[in-house]
């Protein structure tokens, strides 16, 4: 039987749907060129020094630029820097800066006159950079981007249009990890105007400015006439006039806005409206199809459960029995249950559909009779005849974790299931206390080397990410060796190798690859998708 409040729920959105045309007909001229979301995580910050949460990088992202950018196929472009040469076996990269890039107009850019300051501006060179690198690096700034400067050597302004940077080591994923918001380009008058309240009154380069803050009730971005980036036509970008974010704090409420057309745009699939909006096969619903598109992709996220390798249970030290728990459940069972088909079961390795490197192949697939067969071994060897594991996890993914845990018990082994706060788990896995928990990994930056450091025997936690405290010395020469590979393709299979090296010894049990998924109203065009999740609005508008 129907809960009520589902049964509330479905009644609200039939009559949401059913107001959806006329509030679409009443505000398609008032908000024809105003993109508006929601963000349900409030925005801490818009300096591009503390981009950390997904919510602050969507909203620097409109306003700021750096060196070199990202298309939505993971591909490093140009964007202030108009070229760049990299010499010193891949160790110095000189970029060469347009000369057209302009920051947004402030008063003190420019000169008293009799009726005061006049908003102005002035462009940008490479003293802004060395500027805001420094400013990155400045530990009384405490940024936590600060580590995306680890393995540089030093960066100078040889001139105004060049900007030079030497690295400590060669380090292919380099270029992918300036794309990051932390290493926009900031004006050094502005930030020590401000201070710490730069992060409510940021001036940037981007294809919008800033115009309007309320704390958790709307945040107002403008077109910025000046940016210098054109389409294919030629056309000045960007399209839209404006962006407008409200700060509903539940998912619930902010879908039910979309569906009476007051936002254009839902991101992600939520308990609490997925099976409202989508079949169990990931499919759009009769009910939206006139006035939603849906997009998705893969996201570069892995879902996984991870062994605590140093851990004293025996249970946990025995390879045959990780291997049956990997072998014993189906995980496209659990993603058309639990996530109605969004997701990409994982029988590759760590590294996500979607980065060079992948393979799906290297990984377990739903094999109960194997398991069972790796069981018995298990037990005719350690005499445990009743082994049992405790799963920590939080109570966002207990739904997973139960499912896994009701499979796993069919072929004979008991998963308790412990459910504790988000913030306990954190500092609970990093200091090595659990000996199974659940846990994710969404990408730093595009490359896979980011996903295999958690495998590096120097990167133990609580000082790296190598939670598992996964040792292998083949993996770690194989991992110091891709450092000094340029060749894509080399460097590629050189990943998979690693991975599947990796699977072997089975630290982890991958669940799923996440997918992106978005909703927009039809008349939004252009909204394109990419495997970090970026919100990228300079080629979106809205068609009458």
């Amino acid at each position: 039987m129907q809960k009520p409040t589902k049964i509330l729920l479905l009644s609200l959105l039939v009559l949401s749907i059913t107001l959806f045309s006329c509030s679409s007909k009443n505000n398609t001229n008032k908000n024809l060129q105003v993109f508006r979301y929601n963000e349900h995580k409030n925005i801490g910050s818009l300096d591009p020094a503390f981009s950390k949460d997904l919510a602050d990088i969507w909203a620097t992202h409109q306003l700021f630029n750096g060196l070199v950018q990202m298309d939505d196929q993971l591909n490093v472009k140009p964007c202030i820097a108009k070229n760049w040469v990299v010499t010193d076996s891949a160790k110095t990269y000189n970029f060469t800066l347009r000369k057209d890039v302009y920051f947004h107009k402030h008063h003190l850019f420019g000169t008293s006159t009799s009726l005061g300051n006049q908003d102005s501006t002035r462009t940008v060179n490479a003293s802004d950079f060395e500027y805001s690198f420094n400013r990155l690096k400045d530990e009384k700034l405490a940024s936590p981007g600060s580590w995306v400067l680890k393995k540089v050597e030093s960066y100078s302004a040889v001139n105004d249009s060049t900007f030079q940077i030497k690295l400590k080591q060669p380090f292919p994923a380099f270029l992918g990890l300036l794309t990051m918001k932390y290493c926009s380009v900031v004006p050094k008058e502005i930030v020590e105007h401000y201070g710490s309240d730069f992060r409510s009154n940021p001036i940037g380069t981007g294809p919008f400015k800033f115009k309007r803050w309320e704390e958790n009730i709307k945040l107002v971005f403008r077109r910025n006439n000046n940016y210098f980036e054109t389409d294919e036509k030629g056309k000045q970008l960007p399209y839209l006039e404006a962006v407008a974010i409200t700060f509903l704090p539940d998912k619930q409420s902010e879908f039910l806005e979309f569906a009476q057309g007051n936002i254009d745009f839902v991101s992600g699939l939520d308990a609490s409206y997925k099976d409202e909006i989508l079949t169990a096969e990931g499919k759009l619903r009769e009910l939206y199809a006139d006035d939603v598109n849906m997009i998705r992709g893969p996201y570069l996220n892995t879902e996984y459960l991870a062994f605590f390798m140093q851990s004293e249970v025996e249970e946990i030290q025995a390879l045959k029995l990780r291997q049956a728990i990997n072998l014993g459940f189906d995980r496209t069972k659990m993603i058309t249950y639990l996530r109605n088909g969004i997701g990409i079961p994982a029988t590759g390795g760590f590294i996500p559909k979607g980065l060079p490197g992948f393979d799906d192949t290297i990984g377990f697939s739903y094999q109960p009779e194997k398991a069972k067969q790796l069981l018995l071994e298990f037990k005719s060897e350690t005499g445990i005849q009743n082994p049992e594991v405790t799963l920590t996890t939080t109570s966002n993914y207990l739904s997973f974790c139960e499912f896994i845990q009701r499979e796993i018990q069919k072929i004979g082994v008991n998963i308790n299931v412990d459910v504790i706060p988000a913030s306990s788990l954190k500092d609970a896995k990093a200091n090595g206390q659990l000996n199974f928990f659940r846990a994710s990994w969404i990408a730093d930056y595009p490359d896979a080397e980011n996903y295999l450091s958690l495998y590096y025997s120097k990167n133990f936690a609580p000082n790296g990410p190598n939670y598992t405290h996964y040792s292998d010395p083949n993996f770690d020469t194989m991992y110091e060796a891709s450092y000094l590979e340029t060749d894509p393709k080399i460097r590629a299979n050189l990943y998979t190798k690693m991975d599947s090296l990796v699977m072997r010894t089975a630290p982890i049990v991958p669940m799923f690859y996440d997918e992106v998924v978005r909703f927009t109203r039809k008349e939004v065009k252009g909204l394109g998708i990419n495997a970090t999740n970026l919100l990228e609005l300079k080629q979106v508008e809205k068609m009458k």
